[in-house]
């Protein structure tokens, strides 16, 4: 019975099944498992149900058993705006809460974006199961897709903490008034006599303590309920004792009327502390919405609607409606509302919010546009391919958006620290009291207890908790308006790390679209290049491209080709009208016995400057060779000088050969180059350098570069790439210009060290702070307004990033 009730049970959503053989497979493998009692898999529903002992075996084992099987399970990610959120301690609370959940494998709580993201089993937990813990937790969990209106719901709230700041300063300024009146140096400010009546400060503090400050009794009650503190509660402790020793004095007073002077009354301690921690948390929230002003920015270049024609009839429909193969019309003026590809005019585009370039770009039928750049002069209808979500705006979006809401590992340090923070300040401030009530102040408990609330207040580890977030939200944030997207906070930190930046040559430090240059043969020039055209018309290589179209130009007819074979980093292999042609590399040559050896001179004095030659062999004699230039980027050689001045390595990496590759490295100032590496060869090389002990950062926009961009310390994929290279990377650089490689560093360096700013300043202020506070050199409302002064300047010191300039 004992054994019985220490199991557990778990359930998997499963993928890759074909037939009931698969769901028998993964039910074996699963009871194989040491500590698994029962394991059934249904295949209809594709899922799994597994009975185990939890000191045996863990959810994460079973579920590398099945991916091991060849199978998958389904993990869901979900974000919510969390509401209630007043410190680090409340933020680490419910990413406790939510990581013990049964089928959350990972909670992420941001406490300056007020986020929430999770990652789960949907077939163990939900979205409304989750919302209840944060619930019960004493806050509130909203789905950010039922959150349509969160800049209103930010709004609403700002606008109540005002009206809240108003009423909480009229009503404490007269008890302030009373205070500075009792001063040796403001002995000459006129003081009403009626404010000094305990009964008006205690009618003036006790709106301020329970209504104004409601809400901090509130949410230190739900605190202290999941055995947990936070800044609540120590605002909440702090102003209370000091208001209901003012009111048991108050009591003394009216009890022995006519027999004592008025007494000492500290009303005004509480309610001012309070008013200063309105104030604070008010200029927090007006900060913390400017740090996501980038993500504004981006989803206002959206069009919010489109002129769709259905039926032919041109309609004005918003923007979420519009659906995939939509034909939309595209005035002069207008953005383009979706991803598409054009079937019908001819216009300009301005790309400018993507790809940084100035100058606009022709459009006609068959090409490619992208959704928020804008139309220029002529009609267009674009066909639409990708709507909503999936454009491309909505992806650099989501990653901006992911990444302001991902945590740098830099935070743990900070989560560590306020997560044991308030029960050792609590402390502290009993120790203080006690020593200052019966040793240094004998007997005067007003004295100690006023020194006890200054240590409560000026500990409250509010900057503490968002000294990293909101860096990396306004770096993240700034980092994208200079077109840098960093797929997450661990990005942002780590790149400022890097050593060398190992480079791809076409596409990256090249313009990637190569012209056709030289032709050399011993046939018919326009026999040669019809043959040559016709092999290359099948290969899908950027040089194939230069040298079909270059052929074409010359008004050379290309017949079909056969039995066409790529090999890869060598040439290609094809048979045209009967004859097989080879066009390749001297390596391509001589593995097809042809020689070519009267041809090297020509070869190499072309590949001096810095032309890729391919060598050209008909029916298995040498025919003749072409030669390709692709124009340098006109940005990469200051990129590269800036990039050395910043003490980084810089080095190439090509499949051109040495010559070609050492040609155009000595054009942009690189000092190593790698030539004639094959396309699985390029990982490899990343590992050789990383075994050096060097911190690498792959940058390529190609498929073939997407296995090194994941190999590297930082992938960093130039934006006008495939998706295949954006995804394997760390880093997308939208604009395809090789200046934003020290963009990106310079906003890694800038952002940590704007985070170990504001780290040594929160803890630095708390270290220093607490014992200032302790030796009685703080009166509380001193103490009450530094707190806040902490909060506001550390947002404020991350706002800096915003306006920074590469």
């Amino acid at each position: 019975m004992d054994a019985q009730s220490d199991t557990k049970h778990t359930s998997f959503q499963l993928t890759g099944m074909t037939c009931a053989a698969c769901a028998a497979r993964i039910e074996k493998g699963l009871r194989k498992l040491e500590g698994v009692t029962e394991a059934n898999v249904n295949f209809a529903m594709e899922k799994a149900a597994v009975t185990f002992d939890p000191t045996q075996v863990n959810r994460d084992r079973m579920e590398q058993t099945i991916i091991k099987l060849g199978y998958g399970t389904v993990r869901e990610s979900i974000d919510f705006d969390i509401i209630g959120m007043t410190c680090a301690a409340c933020a680490t609370r419910i990413e406790k809460g939510l990581s013990k959940m049964p089928g959350v494998t990972e909670a992420s709580v941001n406490l300056a974006m007020e986020t929430a993201r999770v990652v789960y089993n949907p077939a163990e937990v939900s979205p409304t199961d989750m919302q209840m813990r944060v619930a019960k937790l004493g806050y509130e969990a909203v789905r950010k897709t039922e959150q349509t209106k969160s800049a209103e719901h930010r709004a609403t709230e700002i606008k109540k903490q005002k009206r809240k700041l108003w009423i909480s300063i009229v009503l404490s300024f007269p008890l302030l008034w009373a205070m500075v009146s009792h001063f040796s140096f403001t002995s000459w400010v006129w003081l009403p006599e009626l404010l000094m009546n305990p009964w008006v400060q205690l009618a003036l503090a006790t709106p301020v303590q329970f209504y104004i400050g409601g809400q901090f009794y509130t949410a230190a009650y739900k605190a202290l309920r999941n055995k947990s503190a936070n800044m609540d509660v120590l605002v909440s402790m702090g102003t209370s004792s000091v208001y209901f020793y003012s009111l048991y004095l108050t009591i003394v007073w009216a009890a022995q009327a006519g027999h004592q002077h008025t007494p000492e009354m500290y009303f005004e301690t509480s309610a001012v502390l309070i008013t200063l921690v309105l104030l604070g948390k008010l200029f927090e929230s007006l900060a913390k919405g400017r740090t996501s002003e980038a993500i504004k920015t981006l989803m206002g270049l959206q069009a919010k609607t489109a002129i769709v024609i259905r039926d032919d009839q041109e309609l004005s429909i918003p923007l979420e409606n519009v659906v995939v193969s939509d034909v939309v019309l595209v005035k002069p003026g207008e953005k383009v509302p979706v991803d598409g590809n054009v079937i019908d005019g001819l216009s300009s585009v301005d790309e400018s919010m993507l790809t940084g370039e100035s100058l606009p770009v022709e459009k006609r039928a068959g090409d490619a546009v992208i959704g928020a750049t804008v139309n220029k002069n002529g009609v267009l209808k674009v066909q639409a391919t990708k709507v909503g979500r999936d454009t491309a705006l909505a992806q650099i979006i989501k990653v901006v958006e992911e990444a302001q809401g991902s945590k740098a590992p830099i935070q743990r340090i900070a989560d560590i620290i306020s997560g044991v923070f308030v029960p050792i300040v609590v402390g502290i401030a009993l120790i203080a009291f006690v020593v200052w009530y019966f040793w240094v102040t004998p007997g005067d408990f007003a004295n100690a207890l006023e020194k006890a609330i200054a240590i409560l207040v000026i500990a409250c580890p509010c900057a503490l908790g968002l000294a990293t977030p909101t860096s990396i939200m306004a770096g993240s944030g700034r980092a994208a308006e200079l077109g840098i997207l960093f797929k997450g906070g661990e990005h942002l930190e780590s790149t400022h790390r890097v050593d060398i930046v190992l480079l791809d040559k076409t596409g990256t430090v090249t313009k990637g679209k190569p012209e056709l240059t030289d032709v050399q043969t011993v046939l018919d020039e326009t026999l040669f290049l019809k043959y040559v055209g016709s092999a290359e018309r099948n290969s899908e290589h950027p040089l194939a491209d230069a040298i079909v179209e270059g052929i074409r130009n010359r008004g050379i007819s290309l017949p079909e080709s056969k039995q066409f074979e790529a090999i890869p980093g060598f040439g290609i292999r094809a048979v045209v009208e009967g004859r097989e042609v080879i066009v390749g590399t001297r390596k391509l040559m001589a593995m097809s016995d042809i020689h070519v050896k009267a041809a090297l001179a020509h070869m190499t004095q072309l590949e001096l400057e810095g032309k890729t030659v391919m060598l050209v062999a008909i029916e298995g004699s040498y025919a003749g060779m072409v030669a390709v230039a692709d124009t340098i980027k006109e940005t990469s050689k200051a990129a590269i000088t800036r990039l050395h001045e910043m003490g980084i390595q810089v080095m190439m990496m090509t499949g051109d050969n040495q010559r070609t590759a050492e040609a155009i490295a000595s054009q942009v100032g690189i000092d190593r180059v790698l030539a004639e590496v094959l396309p699985e060869g390029k990982a490899e090389e990343v590992k050789k350098l990383q075994a050096q002990g060097l911190r690498v950062a792959m940058v390529g926009d190609g498929i073939n570069d997407a296995p090194a961009l994941a190999m590297a310390d930082i992938g960093m994929a130039i934006g006008t790439g495939t998706d295949v290279a954006m995804e394997a990377a760390d880093v997308t650089l939208m604009r395809g210009d090789l200046n934003s490689i020290p963009d990106a560093i310079l906003m890694s360096r800038r952002t940590m060290r704007n985070i170990k700013q504001n780290l040594f300043w929160a803890l630095g202020y708390n270290t220093l702070g607490i014992p200032i506070a302790a030796l009685g050199l703080l009166a509380p409302w001193v103490a009450g307004a530094a707190m806040a002064l902490s909060s506001v300047s550390v947002v404020l010191n991350a706002l800096r990033l915003q306006r920074m300039k590469p």
